[in-house]
């Protein structure tokens, strides 16, 4: 029997990606900078102390970081006891679609659309259609930002209008924040998909549901229930050959949005990424021969990367770290767990944007022989997984096992 489970801690890079200039994140490195703060008493808030993953280290995380990248990593010096890797982006972006597709054997064969950061950021005709057809108003932001001070700064006057907030960032995402309550979570997402058929023939990746709560600027807050309307890979990715086989991928948390629901069997989301572990558990306890579980667990990208808390990355990382053996010990032979990542976002960095950067790559298993396989493409990931199962090879990738 042959089953994997490929789970992506969202935005941990580890630095040294060789076109990293290219993005104008040359010395960026997520998972050494935090452990470097944490060495220097900069990341202390709800912890102390050196960053405390003897779990992932004993994978191979910091023999990985040091792989990608040479740098220093206080207190990740397990050395090699995993098998482990690091891998490089060739697509030419450094967002989720990107890094989740590639790492799932399908490189995105062209360019993104970005708006640009002007205000407004987004064309004006594009804007007039998505008023007209979604029946609005008109929109509020039209800008850059990030999540939470625009709903800060413009929450209580979308409450007022009801015209939805629409922001973007240096990702390909055209994103619609709007109140539950007072505009309609289901309304939201009808105007989602409206905006969606209207920016994905402009290679958008993505539409993105903000839903949020509150009635001050003071009590605003983010609910759990976002929802991505992505455009659809170009080619059959890992997800997809496992089902056409005649298997399962079972996918925990915004797997399903981000492959546009396409190859997933199961899906379970819209939980915190600690509850989306018991998700994951609970997949382990079903899953067959030749199925896949795809996790991913945004909040180190969300609440931490993005806001550049490094205490709070640290704190998630550790907190994952501690329920790591539940997920190790419940491997039978024939099982392999690959860890990884599908971009940085250091939160020690400029700006608030994600990061350039190599991503480490772990695996474990019964069978699983620990060694040093050196720096691997993403699409070598997927495929190695893929041969895991005995599916055909692709054709973007080789197998590194």
């Amino acid at each position: 029997m042959t089953r994997a489970i490929f789970l992506i801690l969202d935005s941990v890079g580890c630095g040294g990606a060789p076109d990293a200039a290219d993005f104008g994140d040359e010395g960026a490195n997520t998972l050494a900078h935090i452990a470097q703060a944490c060495a220097e008493g900069r990341a202390d808030a709800g912890r102390s102390g050196l960053l405390k993953l003897p779990n992932l280290d004993a994978l191979g995380l910091g023999a990985a970081i040091r792989l990608a990248s040479g740098a220093d990593t206080p207190g990740l010096d397990a050395g090699q006891t995993g098998t482990y890797a690091a891998a490089t982006e060739v697509s030419q972006g450094k967002d989720t679609p990107s890094g989740h597709w590639e790492l799932s054997g399908v490189p995105v064969p062209f360019h993104w659309h970005y708006f640009p950061d002007t205000e407004p950021a987004f064309p004006s005709d594009k804007i007039a259609e998505f008023v007209e057809r979604a029946a609005i108003p008109g929109i509020l932001g039209d800008k850059h930002a990030s999540g939470m001070p625009i709903l800060h700064e413009l929450g209580e006057e979308h409450i007022r209008s009801g015209k939805p907030i629409c922001y973007t960032s240096a990702d390909s995402v055209f994103q619609i924040a709007a109140h539950e309550e007072h505009f309609g979570l289901e309304r939201l997402y009808e105007i989602c998909k409206i905006a969606a058929d209207i920016f994905h023939p402009m290679r958008v990746g993505r539409i993105i549901a903000r839903p949020f709560i509150g009635e001050t600027a003071d009590t605003f807050t983010r609910t759990l229930n976002r929802k991505d309307y992505a455009i659809a890979p170009p080619e059959p990715t890992l997800c997809d050959r496992v089902v056409e086989a005649g298997h399962q991928t079972l996918a925990v948390g915004k797997i399903g949005d981000i492959f546009a629901h396409r190859g997933i069997s199961k899906l379970k989301k819209g939980k915190r990424d600690l509850e989306l572990v018991d998700d994951l558990l609970e997949f382990m306890d079903e899953y067959k021969d030749g199925d896949l579980i795809f996790v991913n667990l945004v909040e180190f990208d969300t609440l931490y990367g993005h806001p550049r808390d490094v205490a709070g990355y640290a704190r998630a990382l550790e907190a994952f770290d501690a329920r790591l053996p539940e997920i190790t010990s419940r491997l039978k032979s024939g099982d392999m767990l690959v860890i990884s990542a599908d971009h940085g976002n250091d939160p020690t960095w400029s700006g608030t944007e994600h990061t350039r950067e190599r991503v480490p790559v772990l695996i474990t298993g019964p069978d699983v022989t620990a060694r040093e396989i050196g720096i691997v493409n993403f699409a070598d990931v997927g495929e190695s997984i893929a041969a895991h199962l005995g599916l055909t090879a692709g054709k973007h990738g080789r197998n590194f096992l």
